[in-house]
């Protein structure tokens, strides 16, 4: 699905639980081609780790102390507009519609989203980013 001038979808786990973290980056780096080259706490952290790294894909908590991953989208996205921000939260899908215009998500997806389609919809995500063509654009597609 790569292609082979870049072997590994870089990716970076955001979240203030730690168990999350651990277990994204336990999937992730079972996967071929998958690199798990960070994990942050929140928003501070990942905005640090996102101008070192330059992932190809950011999963991003929303609801986190200290900086939270709305506002953490925008520096994301300033910092590095070719990462994909996949948002990632237990918030259900009434809550992001009057936020719609405070992100900079380009997907969206609930906590209990099957491990197989999470994994999907990060490869997809890294080859927008390895292939910028499309512009990004908000999907509500995977909230439950």
């Amino acid at each position: 699905m790569l292609s082979p001038e870049c072997s590994n979808l870089d990716i970076l786990v955001v979240d203030d639980h730690e168990l999350t973290r651990l277990s994204l980056k336990l999937v992730f780096s079972t996967q071929e081609n998958i690199h798990v080259v960070g994990l942050a706490a929140h928003g501070q952290e990942a905005i640090a780790m996102v101008k070192l790294y330059q992932p190809h894909v950011v999963i991003l908590d929303l609801q986190m102390p200290i900086m939270d991953g709305w506002v953490a989208s925008h520096y994301i996205n300033d910092i590095s507009p070719n990462t994909r921000i996949l948002a990632y939260s237990s918030v259900d899908e009434t809550s992001f519609q009057p936020n719609q215009t405070r992100h900079k998500f380009d997907k969206i997806c609930k906590k209990d989203i099957p491990t197989k389609e999470l994994i999907t919809l990060v490869r997809q995500l890294g080859q927008l980013s390895i292939f910028p063509i499309q512009k990004k654009n908000l999907s509500l597609s995977h909230l439950n």
